[in-house]
């Protein structure tokens, strides 16, 4: 029975009913919770020892080893992240800051309404290179941070989201920025012009080295900058500070990173993490041919789909085990452009109308698409914090849930009506039809947005999906604004002050209208006072109360619609110990060791 539920394509009309279907997915999901195990990442570890190669998969090739432009592209994410750390973690779980490579004070003086935070940074940091000593490295300093801070990250020309979160606005509405100065070799401070409620978030960070980007600035500006590091760079020659150096880029074939000897991370018999020796990232084109590798042996561990789970739970004498991590904390979610310098005026009047968002969420049929496309492996996305977010209320949710007479209710008070042909057409005589843009690398993007068309076409109404070129998408999204609807994601609702260009309306990726001069609307104006007074407000049942309206304004307006939080499982294979994976923290690859 599970295995003929697989068989149905996510955007072709159901060969069972709706109910057959969702009695076949029940079934799915049962077995797929009792055939995986579930693992909190702060399970116990215990001391490993060095060794071992861990095959893993990027599905391009990285465009640059360069911090600047990494941040555009994944790829490049998931090769250079492993080479810097964050001055301070947080801890999902208990909800807490912890030091990292930096310890850190607090200092909030309510009568000058200010606050300062004090990283001391550890001793034992080091910019080394591949083969190199630590002698040989440059000593990580307060400089670093400083710099980064300022020339690269405060510097508006190289666009880094970044830049938006050292601004302060003041009561009476003007903006301040958090300034930063080095009090010694390894102690900066960071200067909030008000009290804030959690000022850890704005100034915790990464960086990179000043020995290597100073120069380049110096000489050649923000372009020099960004021509350090590119793919032609000889990339032993980059240097890190965390936990892994690159050795070697082969294009079109992989990425490999060895162990740093150096890294400041110890276990309890003082060896320092991470355990394996080496990573070796093999590019391969997509997520498919990552699955053939991982049943071939030739990839340690697998994010796996739900079309998948059924083959890899019925493997006899399987040399892995699947993980449940639970669900996952965002949303893919689809957005209307309502950007009147760009968008015609026909699309605008339907989709600047919050009935028309409205409508659309209650066409939205978030329980099909669990089932069509995640196999009955995820829930409707009701809410908009993330339930780790410390002020997620879970009585605060969407109103505008399926419910197609109550959508053809929204729609006739904006006067799109049916005509004698079956189509939706508004009181111009205009049908309704729009394009919906999704990447085309993203599958389950494609099936979602063909469900929803689907839906969409019952009542009348014609969206054409277009699935484009991601990087064309992220242009479309972010400079061109030539779309009409989108299907992405947009990360986690994780803080409720988190998202400091996107709910703002002066944001840059305020994407439904972005970088307003003055808001647009009421509500946006609104979103605007709430979201500036939640970050300068301690008290933490005045701040409830502010981000509560702020949620329940999101959910009326619908500027941006959820989708569903799929489950998320993780195969890896049983010759690993410390195996720690959850939603929250992923897998946790530096405390790996080979049994």
């Amino acid at each position: 029975m599970v295995g003929a539920a697989l068989l149905l394509s996510s955007c072709q009309r159901e060969e069972v009913s709706r109910d057959e279907l969702g009695a076949l997915q029940d079934s799915y999901r049962e077995r797929a919770f009792s055939e995986t195990e579930s693992l909190l990442s702060n399970v116990t570890r215990v001391a490993g020892r060095v060794g071992g190669t861990w095959i893993t998969a990027i599905n391009n090739d990285p465009r640059s080893f360069n911090r600047i432009i990494a941040h555009e592209d994944p790829s490049s994410r998931a090769v250079i992240g492993i080479l810097y750390d964050f001055l301070v973690d947080y801890n999902g779980h208990t909800r807490e800051w912890e030091p990292h490579i930096a310890s850190y004070e607090i200092d909030n003086d309510e009568e000058a309404d200010t606050t300062e935070v004090i990283f001391t940074l550890r001793d034992d940091l080091y910019w080394t290179r591949p083969g190199e000593s630590r002698d040989e490295g440059v000593p990580v300093g307060a400089a670093d941070v400083v710099f980064w801070y300022n020339e690269i990250v405060g510097n508006p020309e190289f666009q880094l989201s970044g830049y938006a979160s050292q601004f302060v606005t003041m009561p009476d509405g003007s903006e301040e920025r958090i300034e930063v100065d080095q009090l010694d070799e390894q102690r900066v401070r960071f200067r909030y012009p008000r009290l804030v409620a959690n000022p850890l978030l704005a100034s915790n960070m990464t960086f990179g080295p000043r020995h290597v980007y100073q120069p380049a600035l110096e000489e050649g500006g923000v372009e020099g900058v960004r021509n350090l590091n590119t793919v032609d760079t000889d990339v032993q020659g980059i240097p890190s500070m965390s936990s892994h150096h690159i050795v070697e880029y082969t294009p079109g074939v992989r990425v490999v990173l060895e162990r740093n000897p150096h890294y400041w991370d110890r276990d309890e018999n003082n060896n320092s993490y991470p355990y394996i020796e080496r990573i070796i990232m093999k590019i391969v084109p997509d997520i498919n041919a990552e699955f053939l590798l991982f049943k071939e042996g030739q990839k340690d561990s697998y994010g796996v789909r739900p079309e998948d789970l059924s083959e890899l739970i019925e493997e006899e004498d399987p040399d892995y085990t699947v993980y449940n991590g639970g669900t996952t904390l965002g949303s893919s979610l689809i957005g209307f452009n309502q950007n009147p310098n760009i968008v015609s005026q026909d699309k605008l009047r339907w989709f600047a109308d919050k009935r028309f968002r409205q409508a659309m969420s209650s066409l939205l049929n978030r329980q099909r698409v669990a089932q069509q496309v995640y196999r009955g492996l995820a829930e409707p996305a009701h809410h908009f914090f993330a339930r780790p977010n410390p002020y997620f209320n879970e009585d605060i949710t969407l109103e505008y849930t399926y419910d197609p007479r109550r959508a053809t209710r929204l729609l006739r008070r904006m006067g799109i009506r049916l005509d004698n042909e079956g189509l939706m057409r508004d009181r111009e005589g205009v049908h309704v039809e729009f394009d919906m843009i999704v990447g085309i690398e993203n599958n389950v993007g494609v099936d979602i947005a063909n469900v929803f068309a689907d839906e969409l076409a019952q009542v009348g109404i014609t969206l054409n999906v277009r699935p484009i070129d991601f990087q064309k998408m992220v242009d479309s999204l972010l400079n061109s604004y030539d779309w009409d609807a989108a299907l992405f994601g947009l990360g986690v609702n994780y803080w409720p002050s988190s998202g400091a260009n996107v709910w703002p309306s002066s944001g840059n990726l305020h994407f439904w209208y972005p970088l307003q001069e003055e808001p647009h609307t009421s509500w946006e104006a609104r979103l605007d006072t709430l979201y500036n007074e939640g970050k300068y407000t301690s008290d933490r049942e005045q701040a409830q109360q502010i981000y509560d309206e702020f949620q329940q304004i999101l959910l009326e307006e619908l500027p941006l619609i959820y989708i569903v939080h799929s489950y998320s499982f993780l195969a890896v294979r049983d010759n690993w110990e410390n195996v720690r994976y959850d939603t929250l923290h992923g897998l946790e690859q530096n405390y790996l060791f080979l049994k």
